[in-house]
């Protein structure tokens, strides 16, 4: 008889890992839970919520009667994504931190962990998400050897694995993991693929997860918690006042502690005014924000905007746009937000322009478009350039 495969699971602390972990002792793998320390900090208590979440960890696999291990990552955290996400932010750009650290640390630290260390035969982790494997096939991807070399993409038939989108829609999380390289998404299992939350409440009420449930939905940046995101960045960048600036008539409309604290399409906090105004351009050299009135100025709307190099999940340029140099998919820049309708044009060096079938509100420089056909995520590539609004085009 066969051992039982070994799948190691990242645990949270959350309700959605531990779910995660229990269906895959379900279905008769061998499990080991591995809790990864990433940021240490004090919450608004002084209560360091890194040791609340690892012990939710731990008694989580207690009550499923499976191994657990902790590992540290907060140095590896603080060098590639905090300081990534602070260097994007002094460029005047809206980073994903979310995005870098499944890149980085979750599907390449973790990742190697659970294979090196723990001799894995696939891990997994709580994401929505799905891929084109079933679980017999992502084990056997252990046994297939990599083709070495510059020019093996040219010349191996390799069925790339596909990231799909979760069976609810709602909760799907591909958007998070659009940088993912394909030699973990090979062997990584998503158990909740298929489920929705509402689902994945019920088992964890039923058994026996209680402490996990009563938990609040993690959201936002996890590093800032609740804290004022502008005095949380303060403590790290040195505020550069500037001027708050009408976009129609170059008026001053007030001041403000650094253009960098600002993303395209915010609302902007300005002192003695009434009406909302909203973030539509910033000028890095002067240091000014320029502002618009009402939240659908055609200042805000673009349909033209140019990324990096694309990280495609199957780690080329889909066929149809290797060949015809163009192709049409749809696109998001926002979790959750509704799919765009778009164009993509392939450039020599690997960047794509991205053209929307109609303008969309508050592109931002930093932020990641990442691509889908159907309910395929085919990867991200991180916005560099945007075309001129609505607003500029109409004033000619």
């Amino acid at each position: 008889m066969q051992a039982a495969r070994h799948v190691v699971c990242a645990v949270s602390g959350g309700v959605d890992s531990a779910v995660a972990a229990l269906l895959l002792r379900r279905r008769g793998y061998r499990v080991t839970g591995v809790f990864m320390r990433n940021w240490d900090s004090l919450d608004e208590h002084g209560v360091c919520t890194a040791d609340r979440d690892c012990e939710d960890a731990y008694r989580v696999c207690q009550i499923l009667d499976i191994p657990f291990r902790q590992v540290s990552y907060v140095k590896e955290y603080w060098n590639d994504v905090f300081s990534d996400f602070l260097n994007e932010y002094e460029k005047g750009r809206t980073p994903n931190p979310d995005i870098v650290c499944n890149k980085l640390i979750k599907f390449r630290c973790f990742f190697n962990y659970a294979v090196d260390n723990l001799g894995a035969d696939a891990v997994a982790t709580g994401h929505y998400a799905r891929t084109s494997l079933e679980d017999e096939e992502v084990f056997q991807q252990k046994h297939i050897k990599r083709p070495e070399g510059l020019f093996r993409n040219r010349f191996e038939v390799r069925n790339a694995v596909k990231l799909l989108q979760a069976a609810d829609s709602f909760k799907d999380q591909t958007f998070f993991l659009s940088q993912v390289p394909q030699e973990a998404l090979r062997r990584t299992l998503f158990p909740l693929g298929e489920l929705t939350k509402d689902f994945v409440k019920k088992i964890a009420a039923e058994n026996r997860l209680h402490h996990v449930l009563q938990k609040k939905e993690s959201m936002g940046i996890c590093f800032i918690g609740k804290r004022n995101f502008e005095n949380f960045i303060l403590e790290y960048l040195q505020p550069r006042p500037g001027r708050f600036i009408s976009i129609e008539d170059n008026k001053v409309l007030g001041t403000h502690k650094g253009w960098f604290l600002y993303t395209l399409g915010q609302r902007a906090n300005i002192g003695g005014l009434r009406e909302p105004w909203y973030v539509v351009e910033k000028d890095g050299a002067k240091g000014d924000v320029l502002v618009a009135p009402r939240t659908d100025h055609p200042a805000l709307y673009r349909d033209l905007l140019r990324t990096g190099r694309v990280h495609w999940i199957a780690e080329e340029p889909p066929a149809a746009l290797v060949r015809d140099k163009m192709m049409e998919c749809h696109f998001r820049f926002r979790h959750q937000m509704a799919l765009v309708p778009c164009v993509l044009t392939l450039n020599q060096d690997g960047t794509v322009w991205v053209t929307a079938v109609k303008a969309v509100r508050a592109l931002a420089p930093g932020q990641f478009a990442v691509f889908y056909k159907g309910d395929e995520c085919l990867g991200s590539g991180k916005i560099l350039r945007l075309g001129p609004s609505t607003y500029t085009l109409q004033k000619g």
